[in-house]
């Protein structure tokens, strides 16, 4: 969890109005970071920070629904399974009254959608996730993809 990722977005006046976070396994290694980064991203929301959180990794016994449903228990209890073929969860948030989040599961290999990075309660901007993937990888230095493509085959 230490090695998050995380872009924060600023207005005018530098105040922060929107997050977005990619995760790491290690958000879901242990109760005690999963709780720390549940009630960080409450925070966020309470202060009115808007969120995008982008979770690529699988449902732990830690989080047996994923980050969102943790972050979600915090505002509204309600059910929430990801697809067992699509347990990859995107979720935006916008920190509004109420507090609203728009929720939208991938599977390993499948394109990212775009997604809202919301900057005010009825204000935002898509994310281009995929594309910005696909814009990285092929930036990405040829011995780190190695790597990468090394340990990703079954």
């Amino acid at each position: 969890a230490g090695r998050a990722n995380r872009l924060a977005v600023r207005d005018s006046h530098d105040k922060l109005v929107a997050m977005i976070e990619i995760l790491s396994p290690g958000h879901k290694e242990c109760n005690q970071l999963l709780k720390a980064f549940v009630e960080q991203m409450h925070k966020l929301l309470n202060r009115g920070v808007n969120l995008l959180i982008i979770d690529l990794f699988p449902p732990t016994s830690i989080a047996p629904h994923g980050i969102h449903k943790a972050i979600w228990d915090q505002i509204h209890h309600e059910p929430f399974d990801p697809p067992a073929k699509q347990p990859l969860t995107l979720a935006a948030y916008s920190a509004g009254e109420p507090i609203t989040a728009y929720v939208d599961n991938v599977a390993a290999n499948e394109s990212l959608p775009g997604m809202p990075l919301f900057l005010s309660a009825d204000t935002h901007v898509l994310a281009p996730l995929e594309e910005t993937y696909v814009t990285t990888w092929k930036r990405c230095p040829a011995e780190f993809r190695e790597i990468v493509e090394k340990h990703a085959k079954p």
